[in-house]
C-alpha cells in the first residue's frame, strides 16, 4: 500500500465484516485444537500403571501450565489423593486445584523471569529431589517456560542473567541460540531438573511454541539431554558481538565450564526419564484448515515452519496474494493462506511498541497495492493471546480497517520503521484482542482472499 490515501473510500458493506469473521473463526478453531485440558487427559489415558505410584509429584511451567495441571488432575481423579506438586504460571492464570499448586511466578504481560519464579523452581528441584523408587513424576511444560522456570547459576544474580536475555533478544538472536545460553547461566535448565529426580519414572508431557519441536530447545529442555555446550554458549556471544557487553560474573562462568571447572549439562539421561509432544503448531494448522475448507475457502497450508525476520517473510506473501488475485495461482479465490511457525523482529534504536504478528499484518498491508486490499482480510496472532509487550495477540486488517488508517493520516512506512504497530492499530481499529487463551504453540497466520468485487 504505497500511497494508502489513494484507497477508494465507499465502503465495502457486509462482506468485509463477515470475511473478518471467517478469519477469526479459522484462527480460533487452531487455537482450540491445542486445548491443553484436553490433550494432557488424552495424553495420561495412556498410564494406566501409574495409578500404582507412592506419589506422583508434578512440576512444570508455561503459558498453558494452568490448563495442562487441570488436565492432571481430572485424568488422576481416581488416585489424586497421591498428586502432590507446583506449576510455575503467569500471574492472572492460577485457578484453585486440588492437589497441584498453581504459582504465579511473574505479571501477566511480562514474558520475563522474576524472582517469584526462582522461588517456584527452587521448590520443583526440592520437590524432585524427595523422590523415591516408588514414585513417579510429571512435568509439564509448554511455551514461555524458560522465563517461568529460572534458576540462575551459583555466583549469577538473576538481573545479571535477565540482561543476557535482553540483549541476546535485541539482536534478533534465535530462540536455540537464547536457550543455550540460558541453560548454561542455569540450575534446572538442560536436563538439570531431571538430574534431581531419583523415582522410578518421569515423564514430560510438552506443548510446543518453538519451530520443529525441538525438546531439547522447549522451556530450555529442563527434564531432556542437553546436545550444547559451554563452548557453544560462547560462540553464541561472540558471534552478536556480546561477549564483552554482557556481566563479568556470566563471563567468567562460562569460561569455567569452557576449560571444564564446572560441569557441563547432561549428555544422556536414564531411560526412565522420558518426553512426549502432545500439542504443537500442526495441530493447530490442521484445525484451521478444515475450518477454513468448510467456509468455502481453497486452502494453501504453508506449514509450521515459518521463521525468519518478519518482514521479510510478510514481503514473501505479498508476492503470493498478488499471484492469487491476479493470475488465480496457485489457487483461485475465495482462497485461504494458513502460515505457522514463529517469525522475528530485529529492534532499531528508537523501537516503539508492537510484537512480531502486529508488524506481520501492518508489512504485510503496505506491500500491497489499493487493488488488492480490496480483495483480502489478513490475520496473524500468538496462539497465547499475547503479542509483544501489548494487550493484543496481533492484528487483523481488511479494507474497512485500512480506510479509517488513511482517513486518520496514518503512514504505515513510519510506524513500520520505528517498530510501533501497536499503536498503529490501535487508532485504525486493526488491534486482535483475545485474552490470554491457555495455550501456546507459537503462531498461527489467516490470510483470506476473496473473488473480485465481493
Amino acid at each position: 500500500m504505497d500511497n494508502p490515501e489513494k484507497v477508494h473510500s465507499e465502503p465495502w458493506g457486509e462482506g468485509n465484516a463477515m470475511s473478518r469473521a471467517d478469519a477469526e473463526a479459522i484462527w480460533w478453531a487452531g487455537v482450540r485444537a491445542v486445548d491443553p485440558e484436553r490433550l494432557v487427559e488424552q495424553a495420561l489415558a495412556q498410564e494406566r500403571d501409574w495409578h500404582q505410584a507412592r506419589r506422583i509429584l508434578v512440576v512444570g511451567a508455561g503459558k498453558a501450565g494452568a490448563r495442562m495441571a487441570a488436565g492432571v488432575e481430572r485424568a488422576l481423579a481416581d488416585c489424586l489423593d497421591r498428586v502432590t506438586g507446583i506449576v510455575n504460571v503467569p500471574a492472572g492464570t492460577t485457578a484453585p486445584l486440588q492437589r497441584i499448586r498453581l504459582h504465579p511466578a511473574r505479571p501477566p504481560g511480562v514474558n520475563e523471569p522474576r524472582p517469584e519464579g526462582v522461588a517456584g523452581s527452587e521448590e520443583m528441584l526440592q520437590l524432585l529431589s524427595t523422590a523415591g523408587p516408588q514414585d513417579v513424576a510429571l512435568c509439564l511444560l509448554s511455551g514461555g517456560g524458560s522465563a517461568l522456570l529460572p534458576a540462575p547459576a551459583r555466583g549469577i544474580t538473576l538481573d545479571e542473567k535477565l540482561a543476557v536475555t535482553r540483549l541476546l533478544h535485541r539482536c534478533g538472536a534465535s530462540i536455540t541460540e537464547m536457550n543455550c545460553v540460558r541453560k548454561h547461566l542455569s540450575r534446572i535448565k538442560g536436563g538439570q531438573l531431571a538430574q534431581a529426580f531419583r523415582g522410578q519414572r518421569l515423564l514430560t508431557l510438552i506443548i510446543s511454541d518453538v519451530v520443529g519441536d525441538p525438546v531439547d530447545v522447549i522451556a530450555s529442555g529442563p527434564t531432556v539431554p542437553d546436545p550444547t555446550t559451554f563452548a557453544d554458549a560462547c560462540q553464541v556471544l561472540e558471534r552478536y558481538g556480546l561477549w564483552m557487553q554482557v556481566p563479568v560474573s556470566v563471563r567468567h562462568h562460562l569460561e569455567a565450564g569452557r576449560r571444564g571447572e564446572i560441569p557441563d549439562t547432561p549428555k544422556a539421561l536414564p531411560p526412565s526419564i522420558a518426553c512426549r509432544v502432545i500439542g504443537n503448531n500442526r495441530l493447530a494448522l490442521n484445525s484451521a484448515r478444515h475450518q477454513a475448507l468448510a467456509l468455502g475457502y481453497s486452502v494453501l497450508d504453508c506449514g509450521a515452519f515459518i521463521e525468519g525476520e518478519t518482514r521479510s517473510v510478510a514481503q514473501v506473501c505479498a508476492g503470493l496474494i498478488r499471484s492469487i488475485c491476479r493470475d488465480g495461482q496457485p489457487l483461485s479465490p475465495p482462497a485461504c493462506i494458513l502460515l505457522g511457525g514463529e517469525t522475528t523482529v530485529t529492534l532499531g534504536p528508537t523501537s516503539g511498541l508492537g510484537g512480531r504478528n502486529q508488524e506481520f499484518v501492518l508489512a504485510l498491508g503496505g506491500y500491497l497495492d489499493s487493488q488488492d486490499l480490496r480483495q483480502v482480510t489478513l490475520l496473524s496472532g500468538g496462539t497465547d493471546g499475547e503479542d509483544g509487550p501489548t494487550d493484543a495477540a496481533g492484528a487483523v486488517a481488511d479494507l474497512t480497517i485500512w480506510q479509517k488508517a488513511a482517513e486518520l493520516g496514518l503512514r504505515w512506512q513510519e510506524y513500520l520503521h520505528h517498530h510501533n504497530s501497536y499503536h498503529f492499530w490501535k487508532q485504525a481499529g486493526g488491534l486482535l484482542v483475545t485474552g490470554l487463551t491457555g495455550t501456546n504453540v507459537m503462531d498461527l497466520r489467516v490470510l483470506l482472499i476473496h473473488a473480485p468485487n465481493n
